[in-house]
This record gives C-alpha cells, structure tokens and sequence, in this order.
C-alpha cells in the first residue's frame, strides 16, 4: 500500500468526494464491496504463484 502513502489524507479525501459525485451515494457501498473482493482474489493470486514457485524449486531440489 505504498500507494496510500504517497496521496496522503488531502489526496484521499478528494478521492472518495469525486467517487461520491461521479457514482453517487447509493452505487458507492456496491463499488467499494467489488474493489475490496477484486484487492482479495488478485491477493490470493499472487500468494498461490509465490507457493507454486517455491513448490517447483523443492521438487528440483
């Protein structure tokens, strides 16, 4: 989450005022549910290819 780091709170709070104007207030609940599920699954992803590589360079082992 270096990311987060780098806008800051001014950053962050213009961020989640646009989302606000451009989705509106009911769509946003939905949007922030979907971007935390896709953040979980590409997380899952990319811990099952570092388990799969480190599993490859057993069996070469």
């Amino acid at each position: 989450m270096e990311i987060l780091k780098d806008i800051g709170l001014p950053g962050l709070i213009v961020i989640v005022l646009g989302a606000l104007l451009i989705f509106g207030p009911k769509r946003l609940p939905e949007l922030g549910q979907s971007i935390g599920k896709m953040f979980s699954e590409f997380k899952k992803a990319v811990d099952g290819g570092a388990e799969d590589s480190n599993s490859e360079k057993d069996k070469k082992d």
